[in-house]
């Protein structure tokens, strides 16, 4: 029988630096690349460095009009600038899944975690975060490793 990579974990608060938009999945990819590397290029210009993996927050799954927030967790809070806001992952519970493999096949893993979540009588926040730990620019697709988050209530 195969192991489920769902865990349930408690995790501490995180400071981060995030740009919060909204957007369409079609121009999900190349927006979050940019915003990636506005906020490394202000982190860079403060002389600070991502204290993590970088990440994208879904406040909704609304493919049409996503409500998304791209960030990096640091070390303490940091001033804002027109577009980046300092901000928290909040503390809590949550139930995490480590997929590797393309980001195309990720509703597999949502799809069971939502099952498992419901089986387990928990009830998601409704944010889910993806936490991208290595670089689709230096790693073959089906090597790409992302921890998906779901905070519960």
């Amino acid at each position: 029988m195969k192991m489920s990579k769902i865990e349930l974990l408690e995790q501490d608060s995180q400071t981060v630096l995030a740009i919060r938009t909204r957007t369409r999945v079609e121009t999900l990819p190349n927006l979050i690349g940019e915003s990636y590397m506005k906020i490394l290029s202000y982190l860079n210009e403060l002389g600070e460095l991502p204290a993590g993996s970088p990440y994208t927050a879904y406040y909704n799954l609304a493919m049409q009009d996503l409500d998304v927030e791209m960030g990096f967790p640091v070390t303490k809070p940091l001033p804002d600038n027109d577009e980046m806001k300092a901000g928290e992952i909040p503390p809590g519970r949550v139930v995490s899944y480590l997929y590797t493999g393309p980001y195309s096949g990720m509703e597999g893993p949502y799809n069971q975690m939502f099952q498992w979540i419901q089986e387990k009588g928990y009830e998601p926040t409704g944010v889910c975060y993806e936490y991208y730990l290595n670089n689709p620019d230096e790693v073959p697709e089906r090597d790409l490793q992302t921890r998906i988050v779901m905070p519960l209530k």
